[in-house]
């Protein structure tokens, strides 16, 4: 049913907990399936240099936040904002038909994760 890496990554999640002094933070439910997802970054230089995610969720969700945080780190605001679920997918060695909308989590939370950095940068330059 799930492939080697995804059970690595669900057995042994990357980059997992919280950061309480992140730069940006993301979270998106699903409530179709009950899954919830918080994922932090940390920036420098337009830069992720660290990021963490919370999740609660079936093994799916857990595997695809976990890679969501492994391809993002070290990219670029840019880069990471085109991070698809086909990279997440494919980076996991494929997931069942069934599972495939748990990668649109990590996706969409990054890209709140993201934005909301912006946010917070806009807002402070804006008070100077």
């Amino acid at each position: 049913m799930y492939t080697d890496i995804v059970f690595d990554h669900f057995m042994c999640p990357r980059n997992i907990g919280s950061m309480p002094d992140a730069d940006g933070v993301g979270t998106l439910g699903d409530p179709s399936c009950g899954d919830s997802l918080t994922i932090y970054i940390k920036v420098k230089d337009q830069v992720i240099v660290d990021i963490r995610f919370l999740v609660f969720g079936c093994p799916a969700s857990i595997a695809t936040s976990s890679m969501t945080t492994v391809l993002a780190k070290g990219k670029t605001l840019i880069e990471a904002l085109k991070i698809s679920e086909e990279d997440i997918i494919k980076a996991l060695g494929g997931l069942p038909e069934a599972k495939k909308h748990c990668s649109n989590l990590g996706v969409q939370a990054l890209k709140n994760a993201i934005n909301d950095y912006y946010q917070k940068v806009t807002a402070a330059s804006c008070t100077h």
